[in-house]
């Protein structure tokens, strides 16, 4: 069945939410300039009031609607990755409410690279308007984030009035965030968009900076993307003996793995995912997910290699963890 954009663009005129896919996670939509419509996103999530909200545009012809300032590395980025999961934060225009910029002087703005995406937002701008649409993920604050419509459905119900199918996501995990407003490139969560990406678009070398004190962007806390299930990150050299000292507690574990095979005779559950680190991300949630269901005590996964290209993977583990009580 095809997505009822007509549907979805009434909705959200309304000032109604919608819930729709993007490339990197489903987004739970509102229109980004009805403050009284971007307020039921916070209410439907339990998302707290200061946690800022991503703006998602048609096109990057859109972005002097929202940003005051864009200094000329930001167009790069723009040209180089846009439709792509790639967050831009910029010095806001004055008109953008404070309840989707978490009360800060800047603005989140991305395009995404998905086909049901972009054909919504493009709907949406239609009549002249500002066309923006603010999405988090769309998934209860801190938890799991949803990678298929069933996710979105099981997360939140009839808080949700539409959820728009786009088939699961390609990319997985949550876009690369880049501050553009402090005169240099900062990335301020890692995703797909690797630093040596941006740095081969802008020949500058972006800094990584620590999330403190009240939250700039989005999945910035520590405890984050987290299952219901206590969960553990364990390293690969140890993952047999942590195993058979929980099997010896009578402890039943739910393993997301890379190297290690089951043994035969335990009673913990397995989930195997690729060693490649864009395959590994791509499945990652909806793994996560499952043994949330798999009535274990523990998750237990495989911590990933540290090397560069497993940054944003390990970010999101790590914070799963601590989010689980499991860390």
């Amino acid at each position: 069945m095809s997505p009822d954009f007509a549907r979805a663009v009434e909705l959200l005129r309304a000032g109604q939410l919608v819930a729709f896919p993007t490339e990197t996670v489903y987004g739970l939509g509102a229109d980004a300039a009805n403050s009284e419509a971007v307020a039921r996103i916070f209410a439907a999530k339990g998302r707290p009031a200061d946690h800022p909200l991503i703006v998602h545009l048609y096109g990057h012809d859109a972005v002097d609607r929202w940003a005051a300032q864009v200094p000329g590395f930001a167009w790069e980025l723009m040209e180089a990755f846009w439709p792509g999961p790639l967050t831009l934060i910029l010095k806001k225009q004055a008109w953008v409410s404070s309840t989707v910029t978490g009360g800060q002087d800047t603005v989140g703005l991305r395009v995404p690279g998905h086909p049901v995406a972009l054909e919504l937002l493009r709907r949406f701008a239609a009549d002249g308007g500002p066309g923006g649409i603010a999405a988090p993920s769309a998934n209860r604050f801190g938890r799991i984030s949803p990678t298929t419509a069933d996710h979105v459905r099981e997360e939140l119900g009839d808080r949700v009035p539409l959820v728009l199918d786009g088939g699961p996501c390609t990319v997985g995990i949550e876009s690369t965030i880049v501050d553009c407003s402090r005169g240099a490139p900062i990335i301020l969560r890692p995703g797909h968009i690797s630093a040596a990406h941006l740095e081969a678009v802008t020949g500058i070398q972006p800094q990584l900076e620590a999330a403190a004190g009240t939250p700039r962007v989005s999945g910035s806390l520590e405890a984050h993307y987290a299952p219901q299930t206590h969960m553990r990150m364990v390293a690969g050299e140890r993952l047999l003996d942590f195993l058979n000292a929980q099997e010896q507690q009578g402890t039943r574990c739910g393993i997301i793995g890379q190297s290690q095979p089951p043994l035969a005779g335990m009673l913990h559950l397995w989930r195997f995912l690729s060693l490649d680190p864009v395959a590994f991300a791509h499945d990652v949630y909806a793994a996560l997910r499952e043994m949330d269901h798999a009535g274990v005590d523990l998750i237990v996964v495989e911590a990933p290699p540290d090397r560069p290209e497993w940054v944003a993977v390990t970010d999101r583990l790590r914070r799963a963890a601590g989010g689980s009580g499991g860390a």
